[in-house]
């Protein structure tokens, strides 16, 4: 017999809630809740105190907070993947489709931050984050793909593997998770522009030659 936590939520029907409370708001609180106090650490009491409501009311919306979960990293992970899809669409060299990458993928971030925090915090602990991770490991290899074939084009320097550069350039990116705050001066497009000046040009100023 197939366990609950097993089952895929996006196959459940769709339950009716209880009028006053929406399934986006109790994801949203949700979400809140499980990067204050992580997935582990957070009982459906937790999220009902929040709330302000009675537990049974929550499974009007969701099976359980397994579902809960899955319905917040697939937010984040479906952001990215249209993302992809978007840069493996655009034109021009595998160089310039890596940088229409990274800068569609820091527009989900700032969109999705919640939901993108999160994903970044599951550890495969149970079959819902366990998918999670082996969907985040397809979209590694997509921007290694990308990686490898600037290189192949002579467009990334050859002598560091393409897995490691994809690693750091996507560590520049996840990065903005733990300290970007919607509420700063600094928008997503000067985001974008500062990760890609810094990956794609690099920090060191050149000086004039000659002289």
């Amino acid at each position: 017999m197939t366990a609950v936590s097993d089952v895929d939520p996006r196959a459940a029907p769709r339950r009716r809630g209880r009028p006053g409370y929406d399934r986006e708001t109790l994801l949203a609180v949700a979400v809140e809740v499980f990067n204050e106090r992580g997935y582990d650490g957070t009982s459906m009491d937790d999220l009902a105190r929040r709330l302000g409501i009675g537990k049974s009311a929550i499974y009007h919306h969701v099976t359980g907070k397994h579902e809960l979960l899955q319905l917040a990293v697939d937010r984040a992970l479906d952001g990215l993947f249209a993302a992809a899809d978007e840069a493996a669409a655009a034109p021009g060299r595998a160089i310039d489709r890596l940088e229409h990458l990274v800068r569609a993928s820091v527009a989900v971030l700032v969109e999705r931050l919640p939901f993108v925090t999160l994903l970044l915090r599951v550890r495969g602990n149970t079959a819902v984050e366990k998918r999670a991770l082996a969907r985040r490991r397809e979209f590694d290899h997509l921007v290694s793909g990308l990686v490898a074939q600037a290189e192949a084009e002579g467009d990334i320097r050859p002598d560091i593997d393409p897995a490691i550069t994809a690693r750091l350039l996507f560590g520049l990116v996840n990065s903005l998770a733990e300290w970007y705050r919607p509420r700063g001066r600094v928008g997503g497009a000067q985001l974008a522009d500062a990760i890609c000046k810094v990956a794609f040009d690099g920090l060191r100023h050149p000086r004039p030659t000659g002289g």
